[in-house]
């Protein structure tokens, strides 16, 4: 790869749609919001916090994770982690993201809703103001807590509709399929939030996951999905649907020792509307340009190609058709003033 396929990828419009908020705590930030709430930490130095970043599979990951947010209490500290994430993302092309956030992961220990919604909030309207970036937020529950724990949230949440543009499901996947939560994202559905749902890589069961959202829950979207390519029909039912599957390269090779670039290129050339995200970076030490990039060295990957990736991720969007021709547009221009040339 050259220096300028990476100076087109980081400067590329793109939308991110597989962010986890509380997956941008850089250790930096994680001492400060720990002495600012008056906490002390096992690790004293952002050495010591990288080194625990040992993760040989989803498991060992959130057992790392979720500990780490013990750190966000107050408002002001959900307002300072989605703030430090926007800016990295403006430097990554970000024009437009729609943020994952877990509140149990708060609740769950005495942090109010309020705290974590109203915070993030606010970083996300002065994202428009001052980074030009448009941010929404998705609710997402916790799979391996209970359906009646994820109903009770969503009620919670629903005070603030207008801040929340849809919901989803993540965590540990195993013994916690879609269908649990059927009758909390019919509510959901209801109530007019957009859906999506993890669908992690290779966990057991993947492929029936996946047949699930889609024929059952009813999803918008689709987050991961890669194990898809193992069943040719439901390939073919995403691309009829025009499904978006939020893809993670980097995030792939710490929980499985690969990228899975072959299947997502795979899907690309089927024309499934595959797009790149970062997933946690914060852990996985890769922003969203940083995907496009180490997919792109892997694969062997031309502007055009991290071009249509991008177009992908603003059609997979839940932007309003408008403003999603907009960004496409500026996609276009970007790669005609670069001299790539993308089909019509």
């Amino acid at each position: 790869m050259t220096t300028d396929l990476t100076i087109f990828a980081y400067g590329l419009p793109k939308a991110e749609l597989h962010l986890h908020l509380e997956g941008t705590l850089e250790p930096e930030l994680k001492f400060a919001l720990a002495a600012r709430n008056g906490m002390e930490l096992a690790e004293k130095t952002v050495e010591e916090v990288r080194a625990t970043y040992d993760f040989t599979d989803l498991t060992s990951f959130l057992a790392v994770y979720y500990p780490a947010m013990n750190v966000l209490r107050t408002a002001e500290d959900f307002f300072d982690l989605a703030w430090a994430y926007l800016a990295r993302a403006q430097e990554n092309g970000v024009v437009h993201a729609e943020m994952f956030f877990d509140p149990q992961a708060h609740t769950s220990r005495g942090v109010p809703f309020e705290n974590v919604i109203t915070g993030y909030r606010r970083a996300a309207v002065r994202a428009q103001d001052e980074l030009g970036i448009s941010a929404e937020l998705i609710l997402c529950f916790l799979r391996d807590f209970s359906a009646e724990y994820a109903m009770a949230t969503l009620m919670e949440a629903l005070p603030y509709r207008q801040w929340i543009v849809g919901v989803g499901l993540d965590s540990d996947e195993r013994d916690n399929p879609p269908a649990k939560f059927a009758a909390v994202f019919a509510r959901a559905a209801a109530e007019g939030f957009f859906l999506t749902m993890h669908c992690d890589i290779d966990q057991a069961g993947s492929v029936d996951n996946i047949r699930q959202v889609i024929e059952e829950i009813g999803v918008d979207r689709i987050d991961h999905g890669t194990n898809i390519v193992e069943n040719d029909a439901l390939v073919e039912l995403v691309k009829e649907k025009g499904l978006g599957l939020t893809c993670c390269p980097v995030s792939n090779s710490f929980v499985t020792g690969q990228l899975k670039a072959d299947e997502i290129v795979g899907l690309l050339r089927r024309g499934v509307r595959v797009m790149l995200n970062s997933d946690d970076p914060a852990y996985f030490g890769a922003y969203v340009a940083d995907n496009y990039v180490a997919l792109a060295e892997q694969a062997g990957l031309a502007p055009a190609d991290l071009a249509q990736l991008a177009i992908n991720s603003f059609e997979a969007s839940w932007l309003p058709a408008g403003r999603r021709a907009t960004f496409i547009a500026s996609v276009r221009d970007y790669a005609a003033a670069n001299g790539v040339e993308l089909p019509a």
